[in-house]
């Protein structure tokens, strides 16, 4: 039978972000792989398939199509489509621009099954490959799936565990939250991040894994093996303060902002900013062009619109075709963090998305493709940008980290976390200098960090 939530014992926020932290300081376990790279590695020695083809190539009669108004879509009208949208800012350098677009207007369940093992916070993840994963399989949620994979609308078996996630009572939540994904590339997207405790035996499939959050950390360490969908829900666990017994998150104590003067500073932002994004059809966008293979800038761009072919035995189907969006190098995301009256702060940036619900959301300091690095003038480059490239001491943390392997081909993002006490404390009106209790508050909302700021918070709080 499986437990109620009568059968778990009801915690303060006090007693989850405890065990969740001794779960981060647990590196070794007796119910996870002896090897945990060998895992891994074995995971990833399996016949995948994954393979650029021309986008005429996707016009099969059950798979994708492109429309009369040049947008693609799927033969059953779900998934997600690529669509046209039309940009006008008061934000930035470019004041307007047409760009193709993400749509899922699905909302996917990202979630992981918690358990202790011998007093500890065990999270169960999974080997997923995805068709844009760098190096093919990563570890994700235990539950990675939007409603048209769960439903079945591609024929194939159901996602493994979904029903703990879907059947009220499976267990005690200690998180469920509705956020953002890359606002650059998706247009309104939301999936639901959601952890789930029990303390029922769960039957483990060969492809998945218990670990503590210690060994997650380690593996953190690691390029491009905890993919984005996994940080971002774990990245949401409250976690305590250094010295125990408080939750990471108590809001007002001694930053150099209070959190009223944070939630002012942001709401002003979005007052001051001003964006229209609109969704038009693909085939009246300026300055892309169609192809057989692909959808590219007429110009220079950091990404195009491919094709892909998938064969995947792990996989609930076990060969498909898809668009995905494939970006033009690697990204960075950088954030610059110092001591203020003693206290750890991070200086994080109102940034203005057109894919973002509401406009703005709180980005890390620096957000850029480089690849668009040479043609970007100095006096146009983001603010810090350089300072971040050229920093050598000081760096807590850098390591390159995948994107969405799902909907983006290859998508890596250099994740860089530099502390300088020296850094000034003045700052332009569009950053803020909060706390990392201050972020976490924030965090347990909808929509207030971006996905890079929650991918380095994880980060920070793991260091």
């Amino acid at each position: 039978m499986p437990a109620r939530l009568s059968q778990l014992d009801p915690s303060p926020a006090v007693e989850v972000a405890d065990r969740v932290t001794a779960s981060a300081r647990t590196t070794e376990s007796r119910v996870s792989p002896v090897d945990i790279d060998g895992w891994i590695k074995g995971k990833r020695d399996q016949p995948f398939e994954s393979t650029v083809i021309t986008l005429d190539e996707l016009a099969e009669p059950t798979g994708w199509r492109t429309a009369d108004t040049g947008n693609l879509e799927h033969h059953t009208g779900r998934f997600y489509t690529v669509e046209g949208l039309h940009v006008t800012t008061n934000h930035g350098h470019v004041g307007e621009w047409w760009q193709p677009i993400l749509v899922q207007r699905d909302i996917a369940i990202l979630g992981i099954i918690a358990k202790e093992f011998d007093g500890v916070l065990h999270f169960l993840l999974q080997a997923k490959m995805e068709p844009g994963n760098v190096d093919m399989v990563q570890l994700s949620p235990t539950v990675q799936a939007t409603s048209s994979n769960y439903l079945g609308v591609h024929g194939g078996r159901p996602a493994r565990y979904v029903d703990y996630f879907r059947e009220p009572g499976r267990g005690r939540t200690v998180v469920d939250i509705l956020q953002s994904e890359q606002g650059s590339w998706f247009h309104l997207k939301r999936n639901r991040n959601v952890v789930v405790e029990v303390t029922d035996d769960v039957p483990v499939h060969e492809d998945f894994c218990w670990l503590t959050l210690g060994q997650i950390r380690l593996l953190l360490q690691q390029p491009n093996v905890i993919n984005m969908d996994a940080r971002t829900v774990l990245g949401c666990l409250p976690i305590a303060g250094p010295a125990g017994g408080g939750t990471f998150g108590s809001a007002e104590s001694g930053g150099r902002h209070t959190m009223t003067e944070v939630l002012s500073w942001f709401t002003g932002r979005k007052s001051e900013h001003e964006l229209s994004a609109r969704l038009v059809p693909m085939n009246s966008v300026v300055g892309w062009r169609r192809d057989a293979d692909r959808i590219s800038p007429a110009g220079h761009g950091n990404f195009s619109i491919v094709g892909v072919r998938t064969h995947a035995e792990t996989r609930e189907v076990h060969s498909w075709q898809q668009p995905l969006l494939a970006p033009h190098g690697v990204g960075l995301a950088g954030l610059v963090v110092r001591h203020i009256g003693g206290m750890p702060h991070a200086l994080v940036r109102a940034e203005v998305l057109p894919g973002n619900r509401d406009t703005v959301e709180i980005g890390p300091t620096v957000r850029f493709m480089m690849e668009d690095y040479p043609h970007t003038p100095a006096d146009r480059r983001p603010e810090f940008l350089d300072y971040l490239l050229s920093a050598r001491k000081g760096v807590r943390y850098d390591v390159v980290q995948s994107e969405e392997g799902g909907r983006f081909l290859h998508a890596e993002t250099r994740y860089l976390v530099v502390q300088d006490d020296d850094f000034p404390l003045e700052v332009p009106p569009d950053f803020l200098w909060a706390t990392a209790e201050q972020l976490m508050a924030l965090q347990r909302h909808s929509y207030n960090l971006s996905i890079e700021a929650r991918t380095l918070l994880l980060c920070l709080n793991n260091l």
